[in-house]
C-alpha cells in the first residue's frame, strides 16, 4: 500500500490496524560506468514497495536525495548537507506520527545514510522527550539496510565471490536491472575489479577511484540475480519490521 496512491479515507482506515510504516531512503549518486545514478534511492524504492505489496504495510514516499557528498566530484551526483538531511528526517518523522503512526521504518539504499539518518533519529527522540505535549507518544524510528539481511547477505556471498566490492557493487546493480531491464549496459572496465581503499572528501574519492567504482565489477550482475536479492531482502525485511512492530 503506497501512502502516495491511496486516499486520506484509506489511510485513516489502515491506522486503525496498524501504526507502522515504511519509508525508503537512498542517494542520487553516480554509480561507475553502467550504474544508474539513482541506485541507491532505487533500490531502497524497489524493496521497500515489495515489501509493502507482501505483508500490506503502508510505504510513504522515498527520500531519493541523501548524504553524497564525497560523489559530488561525478557529474549527476546530487547531495544534502548532513543537517539538510537530518531535517529532512526529522519532518517526514513529525508529519507521519501527527497522524498517529509509531512504529517508523527506513529502508536504506546508501551507506553514507547512516550516521546521519541515526543522528537524525536522536535529534527526534530529543525533541520528543523536552516536549510534555509529545513525550508521552511511543513513536520509535528503525534504519534497515537492504542488503544486510542474513539472507541477502548469503546470496550475495554465493553470488559474487569475488568482485562484490563496496560500491557500485553487481549485487545493487542487478537490484535496479530487475526493475528496470531497459537499463541494463555491460562496459568494459579497467581494472575488471575495481581497487579499494580509504577517502576524504570528494576530490580524493575521484583521485582514487577514477570511475567510481570501489572494489567492485558491476558487469557480474544479472537480471535473475536481482529477483533472486530482492527476493531475500523482503524475507530478511519482514522479519526485521514484525518484530520491530512488536517491540
Amino acid at each position: 500500500m503506497q501512502l502516495q496512491l491511496s486516499t486520506w479515507h484509506e489511510v485513516q482506515d489502515y491506522l486503525k490496524t496498524s501504526t507502522g510504516v515504511v519509508i525508503p531512503i537512498g542517494s542520487t549518486e553516480q554509480h561507475g560506468p553502467n550504474g544508474l545514478v539513482g541506485t541507491d534511492a532505487l533500490t531502497a524504492e524497489i524493496i521497500g514497495r515489495a515489501l509493502g505489496e507482501k505483508i500490506g504495510c503502508l510505504v510513504a514516499p522515498t527520500i531519493s536525495v541523501g548524504m553524497a557528498v564525497h560523489h559530488m566530484d561525478f557529474t549527476g551526483s546530487m547531495t544534502y548537507r548532513p543537517s539538510t538531511l537530518i531535517a529532512v528526517i526529522f519532518d517526514y518523522v513529525q508529519s507521519l506520527a501527527r497522524h498517529g503512526f509509531t512504529r517508523i521504518m527506513f529502508v536504506n539504499g546508501h551507506g553514507g545514510n547512516i550516521a546521519t539518518t541515526n543522528a537524525a533519529f536522536y535529534e527526534i527522540y530529543n525533541h520528543r522527550q523536552s516536549d510534555p505535549g509529545k513525550g508521552n507518544q511511543p513513536v520509535k524510528c528503525l534504519l534497515a539496510n537492504w542488503w544486510e539481511g542474513p539472507e541477502t547477505r548469503k546470496l550475495c556471498a554465493d553470488l559474487y565471490p569475488t568482485g562484490h566490492g563496496s560500491h557500485a557493487t553487481p549485487s545493487e546493480v542487478a537490484v535496479t536491472w530487475a526493475a528496470y531491464p531497459d537499463r541494463v549496459k555491460y562496459m568494459e572496465m579497467e581494472p575488471e575489479i575495481a581497487p579499494t581503499g580509504r577517502f576524504t572528501d570528494a576530490a580524493d574519492y575521484r583521485r582514487r577511484f577514477p570511475d567510481g567504482r570501489i572494489g567492485s565489477n558491476p558487469n557480474l550482475a544479472k537480471i535473475e540475480d536481482g529477483k533472486r536479492l530482492i527476493e531475500a531482502s523482503v524475507a530478511d525485511l519482514t522479519t526485521t519490521y514484525r518484530e520491530f512492530l512488536a517491540a
